[in-house]
């Protein structure tokens, strides 16, 4: 049995399912799903993530949390903490980055959140020495000083799509056709959640909601307020979701959603108002929404690119410069990708962003 055949008979006895639904299949089945069967990353896999682009951005993420650390008094013992590590490179640059930071390794402690048996192995080989504890959600993080990162995870949550039909929305839905996964709409209905979109949307408008995001945003901001710490989530999107962003990418190519489900990446654009909403609820400064070529000049990237590049030529100065270029330029991931900073409210931003 396929995944294919797995959600065709689930769609026969429980009929159209939600856009969701079929995400979580793709990505997490236990047996078919994409995150828990194989390592996505690289060249070899099927999308390559800022970390895997270049080392200066693992370096520059980790000296913004620890002198955020250092900012908030050096709070020790606190939870260093990813969510969706994927090979564990940007937690090792992290890592290397902050060892000459007083204090900062002794007062840690590793917390990976990862869902894949696959990628825990390859963490724990990429981290060798610093045995990090793995954790299935972010509920089962401490109560302590949190200083997180989240680099391409909440895009990966599974979503669900509404189109506006009058003054109701209908929800776009997994079925079958002719025995093929086919998207189709639910009838009209009312949806108190999306009552406040009906102010900046138009008939037929497609909202996308991602309801697994705010409790995961919650768990975090709630540990920050009381406990203090910082987080910096990175991804793709904005400020509030309009329109179809679903994708799937399979050998670093664009590709059908409903084509070989399980064999894709499926991804779709974050709502950072929503994680900025649930950040507020849960008593949680945030940051204003900021693109990442501009969190990371100001950083110093290109201070810290060219003492790289002092002692490289040829080939590899190139790719230095190309890395730089792809992980700032406006053009490139410079401008799609955007930072959201939470921290204590009595607390400075983290370096880089600001209120």
């Amino acid at each position: 049995m396929s995944l294919a055949d797995h959600l065709a008979a689930r769609i026969q006895a429980e009929g159209p399912i939600q856009v969701a639904d079929y995400m979580a299949e793709c990505l997490l089945h236990p047996k078919f799903g994409y995150y828990t069967t194989r390592d996505p990353l690289g060249a070899k896999g099927d999308f390559t993530t800022a970390p895997e682009i270049s080392q200066m951005f693992g370096e520059l993420a980790g000296l913004a949390l620890a002198q955020a650390w250092i900012d908030q008094g050096s709070p020790a013992p606190f939870t260093l903490a990813e969510l969706g590590p994927g090979r564990g490179t940007l937690m090792a640059d992290l890592l290397r980055a902050t060892r000459g930071v007083p204090g900062f390794h002794a007062a840690m402690q590793l917390r990976l959140v990862e869902a894949s048996p696959a990628l825990r192995g390859v963490q724990a080989r990429t981290l060798e020495g610093y045995a990090p504890d793995w954790l299935d959600s972010v509920d089962a993080l401490p109560d302590q000083p949190l200083f997180l990162v989240a680099n391409e995870f909440f895009d990966a949550l599974p979503i669900r799509q509404f189109i506006r039909t009058g003054g109701q929305w209908s929800e776009k839905r997994v079925g079958l056709t002719e025995g093929a996964l086919r998207f189709g709409l639910a009838a009209p209905a009312p949806q108190p959640a999306l009552e406040h979109r009906l102010a900046d949307t138009s008939e037929g408008d497609l909202v996308e909601v991602c309801e697994a995001a705010a409790p995961v945003t919650q768990a975090i901001a709630a540990r920050i307020a009381a406990r203090g710490g910082a987080a910096l989530i990175v991804d793709y999107g904005d400020w509030r979701a309009l329109g179809d962003t679903l994708q799937a990418l399979r050998a670093h190519e664009p590709a059908d959603p409903l084509q070989n489900p399980g064999q894709a990446d499926l991804t779709a654009h974050v709502d950072f108002e929503a994680l900025a909403l649930a950040a507020k609820t849960a008593g949680c400064a945030f940051t204003r929404l900021t693109p990442q070529g501009v969190f990371l000049e100001r950083l110093g990237i290109t201070d810290r690119a060219r003492a790289l590049a002092a002692a490289l030529s040829g080939e590899s100065l190139e790719n230095l410069i190309a890395a730089h270029r792809r992980l700032t330029h406006p053009e490139e991931m410079g401008n799609l990708f955007k930072v959201l900073g939470l921290y204590p409210s009595e607390a400075a931003p983290p370096p880089g962003l600001n209120p």
